[in-house]
């Protein structure tokens, strides 16, 4: 899908949170000028105007740059922007006490001083804001505000401004600029939980993976360790019969060839995966696996009395599709549905997320042409695709009076 709808589908959740966090503080800092030029409007002259806007836009520009460092270093991308922290800092200090020392002392006429009440004002307030971002302690945000609303009030006084004037100045820009600063600490935190959540999902999910080769291990371990002991029984016996020159020795090397090919056909559907597998057990399997991903999935329908090579096959495709939605998208839901018309078996999956399709075919047999090959096998289709609105369906049909594809000669 084109256009910036498909660019913004196309985003994880936390680089949906990141972007949006990062464009509200942009906006926040445009409306600095946008703030001062309103109120210039009107008040003074064009070119004494312009005059104003040309520190302002400078402050701007440097707590923008401010701003997307500050977010990248939140993220892990950058380290930490001190210098440029200083920078805007200083910037913020010089431009408010030069507007200060203007209001007191530069041009007449209320219209210029209500102009420079209002750099002084918005300097301080987004400028503290905005270093907020790049400050990781709270306690460091507070001496943060606190020193630029006591210094605001000290150079007030200084300037021959009246005592209570100077502090109720000092307490609303304390007030002002801590609210900025507050916005800035809860957006940070914000930012970083989510990242912390999707980690966690990640690590949930790598440990279902991990789950799921250890269930592996298990059947193999299930198919050879049974079949080499008795192996290793048979041909122990074997060499003892030998030894003797009892003819039952060689009824026993025939009996542990007979064994070892029967254990490499088990291996071959083992790696496989042709192994009869019970649909009811792959459907609640897949049910943890997605939940414990932080995906929320439902199943529905019956399978009682399915045939043995049904179950095999649908049991698949159901790994197969619970890999996919872990792997693909940014699911949050997920419904197995497995229906039964007369003289079929459908199973469909649904899932919310779809950021691209789902199990592109790949060399090996595995993906969705792995997916077709196996049902093709028992007489079944395969059909997927997005389903419109994000959402990706996944629905495999396979006749009840399905038989297996001639088996692989041993």
């Amino acid at each position: 899908m084109a256009g910036p709808g498909g660019w913004w589908g196309r985003k994880s959740t936390p680089a949906k949170v990141e972007t949006y966090t990062r464009w509200s503080f942009y906006l926040i800092a445009l409306s600095e000028p946008l703030v001062i030029g309103v109120t210039a409007l009107g008040q003074v002259e064009a070119r004494l105007a312009l005059l104003f806007m040309v520190p302002v836009v400078g402050h701007v520009s440097l707590a923008l740059v401010l701003v997307s460092r500050a977010l990248d270093w939140t993220a892990g991308r950058r380290p930490q922007p001190l210098r440029l922290l200083g920078a805007v800092g200083a910037a913020t200090a010089v431009l408010a006490v030069t507007s200060l020392v203007l209001t007191r002392h530069g041009p007449d006429g209320e219209g210029a001083e209500t102009v420079l009440g209002a750099i002084f004002g918005t300097t301080v307030t987004y400028g503290v804001g905005m270093m907020a971002l790049a400050l990781k302690e709270r306690r460091r945000v507070v001496w943060l505000v606190a020193g630029y609303g006591v210094g605001a009030g000290l150079v007030a006084s200084a300037l021959g401004m009246p005592a209570l004037a100077a502090l109720s100045m000092a307490a609303f820009m304390t007030a002002a600029s801590g609210f900025i600063a507050a916005t800035s600490c809860f957006s940070v935190w914000l930012l970083n939980a989510v990242y912390a959540l999707d980690e966690a999902r990640e690590t949930r999910a790598r440990l279902a993976v991990a789950e799921e080769r250890l269930r592996f291990g298990r059947d193999l371990h299930d198919v050879m360790g049974r079949n080499l002991a008795v192996i290793a029984l048979k041909s122990e016996l074997a060499v003892q019969l030998a030894r003797r020159e009892r003819p039952e020795a060689v009824e026993q090397m025939i009996e542990v060839q007979r064994i070892a090919q029967e254990s490499q056909r088990e291996v071959r559907e083992v790696v496989r995966g042709y192994r009869r597998a019970d649909l009811e057990a792959e459907l609640s399997g897949a049910r943890g696996v997605l939940r414990a991903a932080g995906i929320d999935c439902e199943v529905s329908g019956e399978t009682d009395g399915l045939p043995a090579e049904v179950q095999s096959a649908l049991g698949w495709v159901v790994r197969e599709a619970t890999t996919n939605v872990l792997r693909h998208g940014d699911a949050k839901t997920c419904t197995v549905t497995v229906r039964r018309p007369e003289g079929r078996v459908v199973l469909t999956v649904r899932n919310d997320g779809a950021a691209a399709p789902h199990g592109s075919s790949r060399a090996g047999g595995t993906g969705l042409a792995g997916l077709r090959e196996r049902l093709s096998d028992v007489g079944g289709t395969l059909d997927a695709g997005e389903a419109g609105d994000g959402e990706f369906r996944l629905v495999a049909e396979v006749p009840l009076t399905a038989r297996p594809a001639l088996e692989v000669a041993s």
